[in-house]
């Protein structure tokens, strides 16, 4: 990129360390100021990396600011996004961006009218061994994918997470929270979503948080479904079965598994951008696949515990902005953020109905990033 943006972080809570962190690998990309409602937490994120502090309004009328990255709460992803625009900046948003269709709707006009772009995590299917899997799919060593499975559940996150509440509520729960990443590299890999129904419910009804901190002993109300088993089909023709759970103690499931004519593929989790990747053959004979090249697959993070990571999260905000310059579509946009929210509600939506629904919103499959597209990205 020529052009060097101007950032804000939107939000001090735990992802903006990532944020501020990783955002400096990027060209093009400048965090200049970090926003939040409460000024000591803007102002000890500010502190740690060097940035403005600044409050939510400031932050909004700063001139040295393109972007703003939107890391509120998903209840109120929609309003500061549609704030962002309306200062003319663009915004790029946590997942999910937004908690109905409606809402994705109201964004996509206004961006279109005032020219501005809107993206949105999770862009850790632009991760090594995701872009991978992309290839030996394209390349139809796999034969045509016909179905599969994916499964992302836990014991529920007020295990881990000190201030658990809103997991909990409209909005969130497994399938809105941690289903983004899954339904969005599912998309990456075969396509949009045609088709879904589903079966839900709950296990418990109030939860008791664990975790250390100032909530520990407390006791959450649960407003949402906490388990959703779902079936997606998709235009290609894959059919999909899908669970998502904070009820289950321990289960065995891979986290992906895709079905072709001529071999099978296991799929790393989608939460993370490296990861172990296996195919077999029509007969099930399983390979190990050795990692290609690709930038965004190297370890870069807890090299000195048990399970390091690659993690380059920014990298679908840098994306945007390159396609700003580079005239394509930016593989973390709108659209596909759009069309993942309404496979996400939809599938709750047939939970409470018990209907098959036909989603209303299509997408192309987001470009895929080689290992020469990543590099390009990186300063």
């Amino acid at each position: 990129m020529a052009k060097t943006y101007g950032v804000g972080i939107m939000g001090a809570g735990n992802i903006s360390g990532a944020y501020l962190r990783l955002a400096p690998l990027f060209k093009g990309l400048e965090v200049r100021a970090v926003a939040d409602i409460v000024p000591e937490a803007a102002r000890k994120r500010a502190e740690e990396f060097g940035v403005a502090a600044q409050t939510p309004d400031e932050l909004l009328k700063n001139s040295e600011l393109d972007v703003i990255v939107n890391l509120t709460i998903p209840a109120t992803h929609f309003s500061v996004s549609m704030d962002i625009m309306s200062a003319g900046k663009h915004a790029y948003s946590e997942k999910p961006f937004v908690l109905t269709l409606e809402e994705g709707k109201a964004l996509k006009q206004a961006a279109d009218e005032r020219n501005l772009k809107v993206g949105s995590a999770p862009d850790t299917f632009l991760g090594g061994a995701h872009q991978q899997a992309r290839e030996i799919i394209d390349s139809g060593k796999l034969g045509k994918i016909m179905s599969g499975t994916t499964h992302v559940m836990s014991r529920g996150m007020e295990h881990w997470h000190p201030n658990p509440d809103f997991f909990f509520q409209v909005g969130a729960g497994p399938i809105l929270d941690i289903g983004p990443y899954y339904v969005t590299d599912l998309i990456h890999l075969i396509g949009p979503v045609k088709r879904v129904s589903a079966f839900t419910n709950m296990a418990r009804t109030e939860r008791e948080v664990t975790a250390p901190g100032p909530y520990q002993g407390t006791k959450i109300k649960v407003g949402t479904p906490t388990t959703i088993h779902g079936v997606m089909e998709f235009h290609s023709g894959a059919i999909v079965t899908i669970g998502a759970s904070w009820d289950v103690a321990s289960h065995g499931h891979h986290n992906i598994e895709l079905y072709g004519t001529e071999g099978t593929m296991y799929v790393p989790d989608p939460n993370f951008f490296g990861g172990d990747l296996v195919t077999t053959d029509i007969e099930g004979t399983k390979t190990s696949v050795t990692p290609w090249d690709h930038p965004f697959g190297k370890i870069n993070q807890d090299q000195d515990k048990p399970t390091p990571r690659a993690n380059y999260r920014t990298a679908g905000l840098a994306d945007m902005m390159a396609a700003i310059e580079g005239g394509y579509t930016a593989r973390c946009g709108l659209d596909v953020a759009l069309h993942a929210v309404d496979v996400m509600t939809s599938l709750l939506k047939a939970g409470e109905t018990g209907e098959v629904l036909t989603l209303s919103t299509t997408c192309e499959r987001p470009l895929a990033l080689g290992p020469d597209d990543a590099r390009a990205l990186l300063k």
